[in-house]
């Protein structure tokens, strides 16, 4: 882990100078891998994780380490915020489907309850992006679709929600101005300059949550397209042309990092899961990755495709560290199913492959019918380098699945794009996104292994209804 970092379940935070040195680290990397002359450089935008929050006091010093997105610590304050405010009323609001431990706004009465005197000095309640635009430009200021998730921020309105700022006890002067993803804040101050190695002649402009900006470096900026990360998480985006509240209260809705569009967009524990096997079953293959040999996630792929599918039986819940929507479940763990002698290793990377894909088959189920087409999937993130996941993908959904040429650095195009955009170098971001787009690998589906994958999803329904009392039962004794 970074230093810096604790992750005491169901604990995760980091102090703000870990993320400012790989900030700086970043910045330095990308002007001497490209050649680029730091003056030469227009604008700069930021690809950002959502629902990290920094409480900064009076002087814009970090009080504490920064709450992870992935902190579930607030799951008692997320209960009762939607015994105040009534989950329908959150999901009109928010286009949420309801208060979860790693939404800020739990987090913040997390810390009213927990660290009073914190709470108490904080002056500003800010975001990873907010806090480096600050650091950058000096300027209070946030976007759209970073701000979707904090449970603050009103889909309707594209302003805070005073409901909820009453209910947490804030002020709307400890939150940062709200803009559209792409708006220039400011050139970079000398401070800045000094400290990151940047110009100030460097336009500042705002970027979008790290899946608004994928979607984007994928060219998923029309519907029709659905792009999927799996990295740390997997995540889905399917555009939209205006906000779309699911009656089902399953499927979240948010603003997109283009202005005036939305995306519904999903997430759950995913690539988390085969790191996890990874390091913890692994070590074979990764002794010989560090002596030369060939990676140990291509020998965990080599595996796999040795594997038949459907892993003999094996089903696996990958929810790690909960679950999203549409099967949202913050207690949700990690379950294998149907194991016997005859299972090896090998069965058990293909299960979690398999069983993460149940998920992606979800998110694609729950997004048809809120009437949002899906005719491909465009893969980005680590998973996308997996050969044998890309085709179980393809395989599963019975839709093609496109790698892009931009899928290595989708996210960090996609803040590029929008910056580009926002200095006046490019005159949209969806006509710069498909253009810059181009196709690298396509999967398409094996029609024979579709009734299997359908079973499959059957059974994957079941475990989840069937696994959520006991999870809740667990996490309570």
């Amino acid at each position: 882990m970074p230093d810096g970092i604790c992750a005491t379940e169901p604990w995760v935070e980091l102090d703000a100078q870990a993320y400012i040195d790989a900030f700086k680290r970043a910045v330095t990397k990308a002007i001497n891998v490209s050649g680029v002359s730091r003056a030469d450089i227009a604008s700069l935008g930021i690809s950002a994780q959502g629902e990290t929050l920094f409480c900064l006091d009076g002087n814009d010093q970090p009080l504490r380490p920064a709450i992870v997105w992935m902190d579930n610590r607030a799951n008692k304050e997320a209960d009762w915020i939607e015994e105040q405010l009534g989950r329908r009323t959150i999901h009109s609001t928010t286009g949420q489907v309801g208060m979860s431990a790693i939404w800020p706004a739990s987090k913040i009465l997390w810390l009213r309850n927990n660290e009073p005197e914190t709470f108490a000095k904080t002056a500003k309640f800010l975001l990873i992006e907010d806090f480096f635009i600050l650091l950058l430009t000096g300027q209070y200021a946030s976007e759209d679709s970073l701000l979707c998730s904090t449970m603050y921020w009103d889909i309707n309105t594209r302003g805070y929600w005073p409901d909820m700022l009453r209910l947490l006890g804030i002020q709307e002067a400890q939150l940062p101005q709200i803009h559209h993803p792409g708006t220039p804040i400011g050139n970079v101050t000398p401070e800045a300059a000094s400290e990151f190695g940047l110009s100030t002649d460097t336009l500042i402009c705002l970027g979008a949550l790290d899946q608004a900006c994928g979607a984007i470096g994928v060219g998923n900026v029309k519907p029709g397209i659905f792009s999927e990360s799996t990295g740390a998480a997997l995540a889905s985006v399917a555009m939209a042309t205006e906000p779309i509240i699911d009656p089902a209260g399953e499927m979240p809705c948010f603003a997109s990092g283009i202005p005036g569009m939305y995306m519904v967009h999903s997430y759950s524990t995913g690539g988390m899961a085969i790191r996890w096997y990874r390091d913890t079953f692994c070590a074979g293959e990764l002794a010989s990755e560090h002596a030369g040999g060939i990676n140990a996630y291509q020998a965990i792929d080599a595996a796999v495709e040795s594997t038949p599918p459907g892993a003999d039986g094996l089903r696996v819940l990958p929810h790690l560290q909960g679950s999203g929507p549409p099967d949202t479940d913050d207690e949700a763990k990690g379950v294998f199913l149907n194991v016997t002698l005859a299972h090896s290793k090998s069965h058990f990377a293909r299960g979690i492959m398999e069983g993460v894909t149940m998920v992606l088959l979800r998110m694609i189920e729950s997004t048809r019918i809120l009437g949002v087409d899906v005719k491909e999937i465009r893969s980005l993130s680590g998973g996308a380098k997996s050969r044998a996941w890309c085709q179980i993908k393809a395989n599963a959904s019975g839709l093609p699945v496109h790698t892009m040429k931009t899928t290595e650095a989708a996210a960090c195009l996609g803040a590029a794009i929008l910056a580009g955009v926002g200095a006046g170098i490019w005159r949209s971001v969806e006509e710069t996104a498909t253009r810059l787009a181009e196709y690298d690998l396509e999967y398409s589906p094996d029609t024979s292994h579709r009734a299997l994958y359908e079973r499959m999803l059957s059974d994957y329904k079941l475990l989840m209804t069937e696994a959520s009392p006991l999870f809740r039962k667990l996490a309570a004794a």
